[in-house]
């Protein structure tokens, strides 16, 4: 089974855009991702999925320089160029990771991975954030590349094809879902990447922990809030 983890990214951003290439700590935040992705033990592939456009050229640079996989197609229809990306390289379980969350925790990852692995058969789509518990930011979405190519033949929906699990997610007569929730809510953390306010916090974490300690765990991001308490309004009016 050849696990494939999956970025979506674009530079087309509607309120931050180019977002994914701006810097905090010497690394544009897609650069951050792509280097917390490779910690995830289970993965056997990592492949930034971006479009055609001229404008997405630097994050395919990006991807030559750092040696990671892409592939380019649509900018409209994703759920295509997901399925695509996946086709390309022959992906079996497919891992979705937002190009938004740099602070990911790589454990998190592992963690679904295995949950679906161990239940093989009886569950058909795994994730965090069916029920969230987790901060935004962590999010992770774990499914067979046959239940993908289902989604990609059958969708007909704008919502279903401009994103790329809708219709697995409210298919709940057909597909059998998973929620992994944490021990506490922490569903009231914002630690994605979609306004300026988001980039600002963002580069509070990044600043505070990374050089001290660059594999940083979501538990360290707990520890610097906890240290900061009024950080969390940075950005907790943003929906």
């Amino acid at each position: 089974m050849k696990k494939l983890i999956i970025v979506q990214a674009r530079m087309g951003s509607g309120r931050l855009p180019g977002k994914v290439m701006k810097e905090v700590c010497d690394k544009t935040l897609i650069e951050h991702l792509i280097i917390r992705l490779r910690r995830v033990k289970q993965s056997d592939q990592i492949v930034i999925a971006t479009t055609t456009k001229e404008q997405d050229d630097q994050i395919v640079d990006l991807c030559k320089r750092l040696g990671v996989s892409f592939y380019r197609g649509s900018g409209e229809d994703v759920l295509s160029r997901y399925y695509e990306a996946a086709l390309q390289y022959k992906g079996d379980l497919i891992v979705r990771v937002t190009s938004d969350c740099p602070l990911i925790d790589p454990d998190i990852i592992d963690k679904a991975i295995t949950f679906y692995i161990e239940n093989y058969g009886e569950i058909d789509y795994v994730s965090n954030c069916l029920n969230r518990t987790y901060p935004k930011g962590m999010d992770v979405e774990v499914f067979p590349f046959l239940i993908l190519k289902e989604a990609y033949e059958e969708a007909k929906k704008e919502n279903e094809r401009e994103h790329v699990t809708p219709f697995i997610r409210f298919n709940t007569m057909r597909y059998r879902l998973h929620n992994i929730e944490h021990s506490v809510d922490l569903s009231h953390y914002r630690w994605t990447v979609d306004t300026q306010e988001d980039l600002d916090l963002i580069t509070r974490i990044f600043r505070s922990i990374y050089h001290e300690k660059p594999d940083f765990t979501m538990r360290d991001i707990l520890l610097v809030m906890d240290e900061n308490p009024e950080w969390i309004h940075v950005n907790d009016h943003i929906k």
